[in-house]
């Protein structure tokens, strides 16, 4: 049967469409591996290896430098705070992602805010004045050796023109550089990325274990039977040039149906119950901070373990993202030191939003690590039209929060109050300064609060609370500066929604004995929470070892609605694993690319990815193929 002229067309224009839509991922992919490969070769400029780390603010500023930046010492201190002692790899693409090179045109657009009178020219007594005087000051040697540069200067003038020029092109030849003795370095050239060719487009990533929590204060997203795991014959074209791959495909339903196998609270109402909240805050740099725990079991018994999102009041209107964010809790037994810690399970079973774990537990300390993959808590940009009003004066001129301000401060008390007492001991709060200020609060001035503001068995009330930033904002005659530093670093944006943090709540229930919980740090996941979850994925999950290369091992869990992959390198060498995830559906990985890179250390593993569904109410597929990489 012939097609109507219409069918041809609107065929055509799907054609086109599809097309296009190809050539702007290939495009995509193009910029990120051309990013990623500036990345590593100003890197291994100054350092040996990717896997090697920056040790202080100097390698900082000459991996920058070679990158084709030039941070100022406020720069790198933003990035190298007190808490830092060393930065990987990951964090420096992190970095270069943010302080983008400065541009000619936005060079010359600061010249002229001081040439007012546009002629092309600062006069040398004038630009010694500026750069000695104003912002990061520079030295008269410093300053002196820029006027003494016969390339843009001459008669007592700089010709600001010359000096972009010079600046862009030092810029550019520092990039060019690195970049040549990556391709001449035959040793380099082996741990190169990808392929040059022009099928190889992908982006890279290197994440490495952070070395060091840091704590930096904030400024300015029915189960269906699984159809198995296939092999596909042949590869994505964009790791044509790896020498063994292994592909893993598992299909899943819409969540109607969740697992149930976690028994419901209720049905242990005999038992004893200990209970903390807590929150996990997204940093500035995506990373995840949270709560930990210690817990205490005097005896042997049978208990119940679960986490799930905190539901605290809930405004029409407003949406509640936090709720939707997975949450887990991995539970080591403390032996003879903190440092030992020996991994006894995890929050696998699933009620709805709930996750939990059933057993026995012998006598001793226990951790609780809580942990999110980061699929769903990650930075999102949002428009948001106006600034919410947190104070206002009143018909007496006396300052008043506004009634949004209050119901925020509301859902921040009921987050910090981790043992759900409706008061805020001295403990709860530091954890709420340390997350704020950085700093902690002292006996000394805690009893200086005591005595201006509402406390009940000297522990801070809700209306002490609130009076307490109703002062912080009387100290700044109304300002809302520093309370909207508080609010940011909690998680909040300028509209007063909660979008990067995911409050949560613990409960522990053992049939006989008291279980004690205690929240110890608000910190970064620490490398034995990145071990326990390597293991407990090798524990549960299914293992291939990759085609042609036995030494790599991928496996693959499923729980819920989360797929957790790792990646083990038995060899003595150091390897480079490509991770395509293009023919995955309706997926959202924690990398935030469809294909990527990491460099596994000899005889160690790590965490490919975490994946989740883009959309719980539609059916989707993981499917992602693992390459050994040239």
């Amino acid at each position: 049967m012939a097609s109507s002229p219409e069918n041809n067309e609107s065929l055509s224009i799907q054609k086109v469409t599809r097309s296009e839509s190809s050539q702007a991922k290939k495009s995509q992919h193009a910029e990120e591996a051309v990013f990623y490969m500036n990345c590593r070769a100003a890197y291994l400029t100054v350092l040996k290896s990717s896997l090697e780390n920056i040790k202080s603010k100097e390698q900082l500023g000459l991996v920058l430098q070679q990158a084709g930046r030039n941070p100022s010492q406020k720069t790198i201190n933003k990035y190298w705070t007190s808490q830092t002692t060393t930065l990987n790899f990951d964090d420096f693409c992190t970095i270069l992602k943010k302080e983008k090179p400065a541009t000619k045109t936005e060079l010359l657009e600061a010249f002229g805010k001081l040439d007012t009178d546009n002629t092309g020219y600062i006069l040398h007594d004038e630009l010694h004045k500026i750069l000695t005087t104003r912002g990061e000051k520079m030295t008269r040697d410093e300053v002196s050796a820029i006027i003494k540069q016969a390339d843009f200067n001459c008669g007592g003038k700089l010709d600001y023109n010359k000096f972009c020029d010079l600046y862009m092109t030092t810029s550019e030849q520092c990039c060019k550089t690195a970049r040549e003795k990556l391709e001449v370095d035959s040793r380099l050239r082996q741990q190169q990325f990808g392929s040059q060719t022009e099928t190889s487009s992908e982006g890279i990533t290197v994440p490495v274990s952070k070395p060091s929590p840091r704590i930096s204060r904030k400024t300015d997203h029915k189960l269906a039977p699984t159809k198995g795991d296939s092999r596909t014959p042949s590869r994505p074209s964009s790791a044509q040039s790896c020498k063994a791959s292994i592909s893993t495909t598992i299909s899943m339903g819409a969540s109607s149906n969740r697992n149930t196998k976690l028994i419901e609270p209720d049905t242990m109402k005999e038992w004893q119950c200990a209970q903390s909240k807590g929150c996990f805050y997204l940093e500035e740099d995506g990373e995840i901070i949270s709560h930990k725990y210690r817990l205490h079991l005097p005896q042997r018994s049978t208990v119940c373990i679960t986490i799930k999102p905190l539901n605290v009041r809930q405004v029409e209107g407003k949406s509640c993202h936090w709720l939707s964010v997975d949450t887990a809790l991995y539970i080591l037994k403390e032996n003879e030191t903190q440092e030992n810690l020996q991994l006894v399970s995890f929050t696998e079973q699933q009620n709805k939003e709930m996750f939990g774990w059933k057993g026995e537990l012998g006598s001793g300390v226990y951790w609780l690590l809580p942990f999110t993959t980061g699929c769903r808590l990650k930075k999102v940009k949002t428009q948001i039209t106006g600034e919410a009003k947190l104070v206002y004066r009143g018909e007496d001129g006396e300052l008043v929060l506004t009634k949004e301000f209050r119901a925020a401060l509301l859902d921040i008390f009921e987050t910090i109050d981790l043992d759900g007492n409706g008061l805020l001991s001295l403990e709860e709060y530091n954890f709420f300064e340390l997350r704020t200020s950085g700093e902690k609060c002292d006996e000394e001035a805690w009893a200086v609060c005591k005595e201006n503001f509402d406390m009940k068995k000297n522990e801070l009330t809700r209306q002490g609370f609130m009076d307490l930033n109703l002062m912080e904002a009387n100290d700044r005659e109304g300002d809302p500066s520093d309370l909207w530093v508080t609010l940011l670093s909690l998680g909040y944006n300028k509209a007063l929604e909660m979008t990067e943090a995911c409050p949560f709540v613990i409960d522990i229930y053992a049939e006989k004995c008291k279980p004690r919980i205690k929240a110890m740090y608000l910190e970064a996941g620490s490398w034995q929470l990145n071990r326990a979850i390597c293991k407990s994925v090798v524990n549960k999950g299914e293992a291939k070892v990759m085609d042609g290369c036995e030494n790599i091992i991928i496996y693959t869990y499923k729980a819920g609605r989360r797929i957790t992959s790792v990646i083990e390198n038995k060899s003595d060498n150091s390897v480079i694993i490509h991770v395509n995830n293009e023919q995955s559906k309706n997926c959202l990985s924690n990398r935030g690319l469809t294909v990527f890179a990491v460099e596994v250390a000899p005889k160690s593993m790590m965490v490919s990815q975490h994946v989740m569904p883009l959309n719980e109410q539609e059916e989707w597929l993981y499917n992602c193929v693992h390459s050994l990489l040239r």
